[in-house]
């Protein structure tokens, strides 16, 4: 993580327009098509979250705008990035968990398996914040949502995502996402990129026989 000058970047007006602005997080809404998660999870017997926090990563990877992020009053710079996943631990309490993002799916099994557990035996929170760019995730799998909107403290400025139960639907699996951002880190249209990213990144994941 490092400062960087807004003015070098391509959110420099940004920056000017909504560093300060009462309310600078903007929320959208999709339905995306979860048919083939669902089939993978069943069948290979990876979990539902963690394949979709996999596409999260690698959906955001490629949108240049998801390693900036606004912290306090200054622009930062990173190099990596990490999906947040909350973990309920033993205690019956939530607890928040970073995972690294890799390409390498089996890898991000691997830590999010590890991690995830240890968390929730630990009651301890797993923090990268001071290394990657955390993208922000909370599953309410308990009831089917239709979107949710989340904090505009100006204290937690990092994109979040959340979602609810998928819903089956004439054979396919439909899932309802929001997706949280801060206008100084991205524009409508990266946020539309991405969400247009993670659909194909969901379909490429099954069609690559995972």
């Amino acid at each position: 993580m490092r400062e960087v000058n807004p003015k070098e970047t391509s959110r420099a007006q940004a920056f000017d327009l909504w560093m300060k602005a009462p309310g600078p997080m903007v929320t959208f809404f999709k339905t995306v098509d979860v048919t083939r998660l669902v089939r993978i999870s069943r069948k290979r017997g990876y979990k539902f979250n963690m394949l979709l926090d996999w596409c999260i990563g690698k959906a955001a990877s490629s949108v240049k705008e998801f390693f900036l992020l606004p912290v306090g009053d200054k622009l930062m710079q990173y190099d990596f990035l990490a999906v947040n996943t909350i973990v309920k631990n033993k205690a019956g309490e939530v607890s928040s968990c970073d995972i690294l993002f890799t390409e390498d799916i089996e890898q991000f099994n691997l830590q999010y398996l590890e991690y995830t557990l240890q968390v929730a035996e630990s009651c301890t929170d797993r923090d990268l914040s001071a290394e990657c760019m955390v993208i922000g995730t909370s599953a309410i799998v308990d009831t089917e949502i239709d979107g949710a909107v989340g904090m505009n403290s100006g204290i937690f400025n990092n994109p979040f995502l959340i979602w609810g139960r998928y819903r089956n639907r004439w054979f396919r699996y439909k899932l309802s996402v929001s997706f949280q951002f801060h206008h100084t880190q991205m524009d409508g249209a990266h946020a539309g990129k991405f969400l247009a990213n993670l659909q194909e990144e969901i379909d490429r994941l099954y069609a690559g026989g995972i």
